[in-house]
């Protein structure tokens, strides 16, 4: 009988070792900088290799994960594969929307859609059709933001390491092992990665990762919240760092009338190393932030209805204030 605690440290390993080689590529896994880009100077990408191995590796040892997870695993895999294809050749948007959708669809076909409205203290039961559509949109959407937000170095690989961390407690807390443990060696393998992300950065997570990643957590987060571990609302708040930022900008990239496909450099955490705070600094403050509604998600687990509702109208303002701030100070510096 294998011990739980080797199979995350076995992720680890295995990612750590894989990133090592991966910091030595060349040739079309370099990731030169351009007019959009925050790094200056050229650097490998292709680390959600690395993550993806480590997981898979270690979760082979892992003998009773239900079906749905395991299909969760196939496709995040297969969205990876995809994704780092698009990183070598730069696939259209639309073969990425198809095969990204097609890939939620097929999660979705394992029954892991939300049956009720995912907000505190409501027992309001989502029509099927409406209940397929929304778990949908909420799997393309993960996958497509986490993307979004990897452009800073340590960002993606924090948010991975922190926020899966907080789905093991929870999946724990919740009495489900085999659940805690798939998020923890995901963490796991993200942590070893981050050594080689955090600024400055040697190697890149690249679309490879970013989409796998965010797949995995809007799956798992869906998993939970049918199985009923703990409410997807909560999901939400822990990836908030990433929800908030990137739904945001892109409200207000489609009113300004942009082309939301194409890169830019608008997010509010890349606004701030723009304007003078860098990765390092800027990094750190988002841990924090990520930390914090890491946190507030775990506690409100032992909240009532009422409480769980101020604690999200917290964050709601908490959020504003530093949109407000970083905008303040985007328009005083220009």
């Amino acid at each position: 009988m294998i011990e739980a605690w080797f199979v995350p440290a076995l992720a680890a390993v295995v990612s750590w070792l894989a990133c090592r080689r991966l910091v030595n590529a060349g040739g079309r896994l370099m990731d030169l900088p351009n007019h959009r880009s925050l790094h200056e100077v050229p650097v490998p990408r292709g680390g959600g290799i690395g993550i993806i191995t480590g997981v898979l590796t270690a979760l082979f040892l892992v003998p009773d994960i239900p079906v749905a997870l395991q299909w969760l695993m196939v496709m995040a895999v297969a969205i990876g594969v995809f994704s780092l294809f698009d990183d070598l050749f730069h696939l259209s948007p639309m073969a990425r929307f198809l095969v990204q959708g097609g890939a939620a669809a097929l999660l979705l076909a394992q029954g892991l859609w939300p049956v009720q409205v995912p907000l505190p203290g409501l027992e309001l039961t989502f029509p099927p059709a409406l209940a397929v559509i929304f778990g949908w949109l909420l799997t393309v959407w993960m996958t497509n933001l986490y993307n979004f937000m990897d452009g800073m170095d340590g960002f993606a690989g924090g948010m991975t390491l922190i926020g899966f961390s907080a789905l093991a407690v929870l999946g724990w807390n919740a009495g489900d092992p085999v659940y805690a443990l798939i998020c923890l060696t995901v963490a796991a393998a993200a942590g070893a990665f981050l050594w080689f992300n955090f600024p400055p950065a040697r190697l890149f997570m690249g679309d490879v990762g970013s989409t796998a990643m965010g797949f995995l957590a809007a799956g798992l987060m869906l998993w939970a919240d049918r199985r009923g571990l703990f409410p997807l609302w909560t999901g939400v708040l822990i990836f908030s760092p990433f929800v908030v930022d990137a739904t945001v900008t892109l409200v207000r990239r489609v009113m300004r009338g942009e082309r939301i496909w194409e890169a830019h450099r608008s997010h509010y955490y890349q606004r701030l190393v723009q304007m003078g705070w860098g990765h390092r600094k800027t990094v750190l403050w988002e841990y924090a932030v990520m930390l914090l509604s890491s946190a507030s998600a775990l506690g409100a687990m032992s909240l009532s209805s009422h409480g769980q509702w101020i604690l999200l109208i917290l964050w709601v303002v908490i959020y504003g204030i530093i949109a407000i701030l970083i905008d303040h100070r985007d328009e005083s510096t220009a």
